[in-house]
Parts: structure tokens; C-alpha cells; sequence
């Protein structure tokens, strides 16, 4: 108790050194008394229920007091019970050892039949290892405890993920627990290049965070700014991989992503493989990763297990559907209210007439639309999954219909506005789009105040600012700004998987050669060609 009040103190005090407050934090020894040593956790901790404490005796002439302590629900019962409570009471030898360094050497090393056994002092440390999932045991008369991983409980099962669906994949879904996610990466990729570092953050969650990186393949210098923006956090709690986003993202006044988030281990693999640095955080399936440029929330990771033409294909459509998600009803509030010359004269006339009874004019009727689109949108997904698409669906067809005939908006505006949301949908990152949704009502404003030339005007600010961020580091807009030649083949196209023989230099570090040469599908020697050589008396090698 008096090293968390010691932490209250010392964070309310900003003019206080880091080094003096770790310093204070880890004063506090455990005692030899153990009696002493149980009432101090249990004042620690608020004597909490789920906190199980039991005293055993160890040796057959039972003359060591000692005791093992868990938290229920975060250990795996049948091994604390199995190979540490058991273990510990049948050992018949421990009395001989009476000094403290025979006796703590002898459990470790002997009776505990568990990995990741330590030994602590701190007492600020032994009760952050009990959190954790560990089972600690104290001896009376010993100013030291064992720690023993022991982490288990109830968890997620594996399962497919449900934000990044793919047709052509792994079905596999990270869950959140850090250990089976790095697990899932482990089998995957079989490197010892395959590099993890552990971190603590949070002052009060105390959250595991993990970075995955393929040492050569990684740059050192991307690797150690994200060492360095992890260790910078001081916060109380890290709920969500989100939280770190927005902690250690390069710009924080922009729509767009800077960092990518995904729940799919091929897709993290992939990316591993390219150079870049994964970020786990214990408690969520979402694994964020570094750095990320704009072209990559286009791709998805069935573009590289199909051919490249119809891989090509569908980028092109998803840019295509961005792009429209983005300025589709700009366009239109554009055309119809300055700019009706552009439009073929029959189509002028069906709009004119379908806008006759409509007392708004287009961009009030644009923003009417959008945000009931928005609305339900929203609604749908926080209504229960048995009546959230139903509700979402029914609604719009609806409120359409009932819009269209109270002569609110004309029809051609409920068939942008549909055409804009369903191509909204069609970009893989739903970050991504959400940031189109939200540019989209700029760019309507525009249109509706200078025409063509507003939306112009937008579309380049935009330009500009994407230009101007950057992504620990890399360029967002690279490889187009600044223009990377050898990068552009791998962009809004790629190019065939035999010619892929380079990583990006933009992320990767020394070791860019992905593959060797070569690498083109050669076609089987014609069956005519083999058997002219067999009359020849040649010998033919496949």
C-alpha cells in the first residue's frame, strides 16, 4: 500500500524527475517475516476475494512455513495445483537446506517443474507478477519469493476475422492474448530473425506490449523510434491498441490513417516480410503496423494470392469506388447548380423536373441525405446483429421512399447518395473510408459555394496535405511524392509474383532481395521436341 500511494504522489508532482520516481517506487523490500510479508499484500491489494492464498508446509517434518499465492481466473488451476502446490508438499529434503540460497536454489531447480521461474525482491514487482497470472510462493524466514508462469484462464478461441474478410486466405483471426498472436506469427514465419521485445504500459493496467520485427529485413532506425515512442507513454491505462495509435502517430490533426490495424496474422506476416513493425497490445485483436503509406489501405492480402491482372482489376476498382465515395455528391450538387451545361440536355430536363417540387436546393438536399445515411449507418451497428442490418436496410428504403414522395429530395439524389454509400463500402480499410466519409461533406460545401472550380480547389488541398504527412518518418504519398521510380511498380497496380524481386526501399533495410531471378513460369518442352530427340539418340533433362 505504500508504494501505490507513493505512485499517486509522485505522478501528481510533473516537476518531479522520472529516475526519482521509479527510484521511490522500487524502495519497498519484502520482509523475512512472512506473516508480515501476507498482510502487506492483502493491504496491497484491498484483501480482494479472487486473491487465493495458501499456506502450505513443506518438508515431511513440516517445519517450513511457506505460502503459494494466485488470483482466480487468471491462472491455469490445474498446473498451480498439479506441478506447484503438489510439488512443494511432497518434497521430503527441503529441511537440510536451511540456508536461504540451498533452499530457493533447490525449488527452483528441482521441485518446481515449471518454466519461467524467478526470483524477487521488490515488493512492487511481486504484486505486478501476481496481476499478471503468475503464482508466487514465500518461505518464512526468506527476504525473497519465486514467481512461476502459470498464466491461463478463460480465453478467446481462434476464430475468422470479422473487419478484414477475405475470399482466398487463412481463416485465422488473432484474438487478445499477445502470446497467441505471436504464437500464430511463429508458425508462419520459422526465422529466429523473427525478433519480439516486451513492454509494460499503463501506470494502472500495466498493459503487455509486444513489437514484431524481421531483424535485416527492418530498419534499425524505424525499429528504434518505435522503442522510443512506446517508452515515451505515461498514462494510466491501455485499453485498446487504439490508445497507442493515437499516442505515437506522427500527425494528430488529420483524417486519414497514419498507422494500419488489422486482425488477420497472413496480413501481419506479409508485412513483416516487407520491412515493417508490428505493435501488439494484450487485450485486443487489432495489431497495429508501422509505417503505413496511403496506397497500402487499398491493398488487401488477396491481391497476392490471385493472379496479378485480376489482382490489378479490383485495385482499380476499389481506387475507382474511393474516388467516388469521396466526391460523388459534389459532383452532382456541382453540375446541377452551376454547372448544367456539362450535362447532356435530355438529363437536365428529368432532373429539372424531378427537382420541380423540391423547396431546397441541391447541396440542403446532399446534406440532408448524408446525414441520414450517417445516422442509420451508425445505428446498424449498435443494434444487436439480429436486427441491426434489417433495421439499417428497411430504414433507408423507408425514409427514401417517404422522402422522395413528401418532395423533400428528388430522386436522382437518393440514387447518388445510395451509389456514394455502397462505394464506401468497398474500401478494404475501414479507417480509410472513414475518413472519405468525412471529407465527402468538405467537398459537397465546396462544390456548392465555387462549382467545379470549389471542388478542384479542395481536391488539391487535400493533395497537399496528404504530401505533407508522414509515417514515423516515410513520406504518406511515397512512392508519388517523392517520386520513387524503383517503388511505383508496387502501388495502385503490382506487378506479377515471379517479378517481385525487390522489397521496397522505402521501408526495408539492407536486405531488400526478395526472391531470386529467375523466377518466370517456364512451359514443358513440347511432347514433338522429346521424341526428335530420342530418335536423335539425345538425352533429354527436365
Amino acid at each position: 500500500m505504500l508504494s501505490f500511494f507513493k505512485q499517486k504522489k509522485n505522478r501528481s508532482n510533473p516537476q518531479q524527475p522520472k529516475e526519482e520516481i521509479y527510484a521511490q517506487k522500487s524502495s519497498v523490500m519484502i520482509d523475512f517475516s512472512l506473516s508480515k510479508n501476507l498482510e502487506d499484500i492483502k493491504r496491497i491489494t484491498g484483501n480482494s476475494p479472487d486473491i487465493v492464498i495458501r499456506k502450505v508446509k513443506i518438508g515431511d517434518q513440516a517445519k517450513i512455513d511457506a505460502a503459494v499465492l494466485f488470483v482466480k481466473g487468471l491462472v491455469d488451476s490445474r498446473a498451480v495445483d498439479d506441478f506447484f502446490i503438489e510439488s512443494i508438499m511432497k518434497t521430503n529434503h527441503l529441511q537440510e537446506k536451511r540456508t536461504p540460497e540451498d533452499l530457493m536454489g533447490l525449488i527452483t531447480d528441482e521441485v518446481i517443474p515449471l518454466g519461467q521461474v524467478q526470483s524477487m525482491r521488490n515488493q512492487e514487482e511481486i504484486v505486478d507478477s501476481l496481476m499478471a497470472g503468475n503464482t508466487i510462493i514465500l518461505i518464512d524466514g526468506i527476504d525473497e519469493v519465486l514467481t512461476a508462469g502459470t498464466q491461463g484462464g478463460e480465453k478467446r478461441a481462434i476464430q475468422e476475422p470479422t473487419t478484414h474478410i477475405s475470399i482466398r486466405g487463412s481463416k485465422e483471426g488473432f484474438t487478445e492474448t499477445n502470446e497467441t498472436n505471436i504464437a500464430m506469427l511463429r508458425r508462419i514465419i520459422k526465422s529466429p530473425d523473427l525478433w519480439v521485445e516486451s513492454m509494460t504500459i499503463g501506470q494502472v493496467t500495466k498493459t503487455d506490449v509486444s513489437i514484431m520485427y524481421l531483424k535485416g529485413i527492418a530498419k534499425e532506425d524505424i525499429v528504434q523510434e518505435v522503442r522510443t515512442r512506446l517508452n515515451r507513454i505515461d498514462i494510466d491505462g491501455i485499453l485498446e491498441s487504439g490508445y497507442v495509435e493515437q499516442l505515437i502517430e506522427d500527425q494528430t490533426m488529420t483524417p486519414f490513417p497514419t498507422i494500419e490495424n488489422t486482425e488477420r496474422p497472413d496480413m501481419v506476416a506479409g508485412n513483416l516480410l516487407e520491412g515493417r513493425i508490428a505493435i501488439f497490445v494484450n487485450g485486443t485483436p487489432f495489431v497495429l503496423l508501422v509505417p503505413a503509406i496511403f496506397v497500402e489501405f487499398f491493398q488487401t492480402f488477396e491481391d497476392y494470392s490471385s493472379r496479378f491482372d485480376i489482382a490489378n482489376g479490383l485495385r482499380f476498382l476499389r481506387v475507382l469506388a474511393f474516388f467516388i465515395s469521396l466526391v460523388g455528391p459534389a459532383l452532382y450538387v456541382a453540375a446541377t447548380t452551376f454547372h448544367q451545361e456539362m450535362i447532356p440536355t435530355q438529363l437536365v430536363f428529368i432532373i429539372a423536373a424531378q427537382r420541380e417540387a423540391v423547396p431546397f436546393p441541391a447541396v440542403v438536399e446532399a446534406l440532408i441525405m448524408e446525414l441520414t445515411f450517417e445516422i442509420l449507418r451508425e445505428a446498424g451497428l449498435r443494434l444487436p446483429k439480429a436486427i441491426g442490418s434489417t433495421v439499417s436496410i428497411v430504414g433507408a428504403l423507408v425514409i427514401g421512399q417517404a422522402a422522395v414522395q413528401a418532395g423533400i429530395v428528388s430522386p436522382a439524389m437518393v440514387i447518388v447518395v445510395a451509389v456514394t454509400a455502397i462505394a464506401s463500402f468497398a474500401t478494404p480499410a475501414y479507417g480509410m473510408a472513414i475518413s472519405a466519409r468525412l471529407i465527402r461533406f468538405a467537398f459537397i460545401i465546396s462544390a456548392a459555394t465555387f462549382g467545379f472550380f470549389g471542388l478542384i480547389l479542395a481536391f488539391f488541398l487535400m493533395i497537399v496535405h496528404l504530401c505533407g504527412l508522414r509515417s514515423f518518418g516515410v513520406p504518406y504519398m511515397s512512392p508519388f511524392a517523392p517520386f520513387y521510380p524503383s517503388n511505383f511498380k508496387e502501388t495502385f497496380f503490382r506487378r506479377p509474383l515471379w517479378a517481385m524481386n525487390e522489397r521496397s526501399r522505402m521501408v526495408a533495410g539492407d536486405n531488400i532481395i526478395r526472391q531470386g531471378e529467375n523466377q518466370k513460369p517456364q512451359p514443358p518442352i513440347s511432347r514433338e521436341m522429346i521424341m526428335t530427340d530420342q530418335k536423335e539418340g539425345n538425352t533429354h533433362e527436365s
